[in-house]
This record gives structure tokens, sequence and C-alpha cells, in this order.
């Protein structure tokens, strides 16, 4: 029985656990196996496009929700124009 069905790709905020230690991730939930999720987030590195996947099992799983819409990232200012020299 897939549990999260309603959450496959949409944007969302998960709590979960890795031994003693609770972790977030966020990101788009691009699958529900039955048995774990997976959250997928693409970003900009270096000029180029990158895409992290984490597997959260089930049972490491503290909560799940569907998150705000990311914000519009705003685009790099151009640097200022350099002053022109009169003659």
């Amino acid at each position: 029985m897939v549990r999260y069905a309603s959450l496959v790709g949409k944007r969302v905020e998960a709590q979960y656990r890795a031994g003693d230690i609770q972790l977030a991730a966020v990101g788009t939930l691009a699958s529900d196996s039955g048995k774990s999720l997976f959250i997928e987030d693409h970003f900009t590195q270096g000029g180029k496009e990158k895409t992290v996947r984490i597997e959260i099992p089930y049972e490491y799983l503290i909560r799940i929700g569907e998150a705000r819409p990311e914000p519009a990232r705003p685009a790099f200012p151009k640097p200022p124009a350099s002053p022109k020299k009169r003659s």
C-alpha cells in the first residue's frame, strides 16, 4: 500500500531519523515505493545543474507534510557599469 501517493509531485518537508540524529529534507516527493519515499531537489552549483535524491524508509520517517512553495530566487545582479572616461 502506498501511503503518500497524494503528495507525489508536490514540494514536501520530511523529518526523519538516522541513528540518534533527527534530520530534515525539503524537496519534491519523486515517488513512494510502498516501503520508502524518494525526495529529490534540483539546484545549480558551479554553473551546472545538479540533482540530489534521498531515500527515506518508512520506519525512519518521523513526519512529512507539504512545504510552502519555494520562493523565487533573485537573479544575480549585473555588475555595475564601469565609468566612462571623458576625453
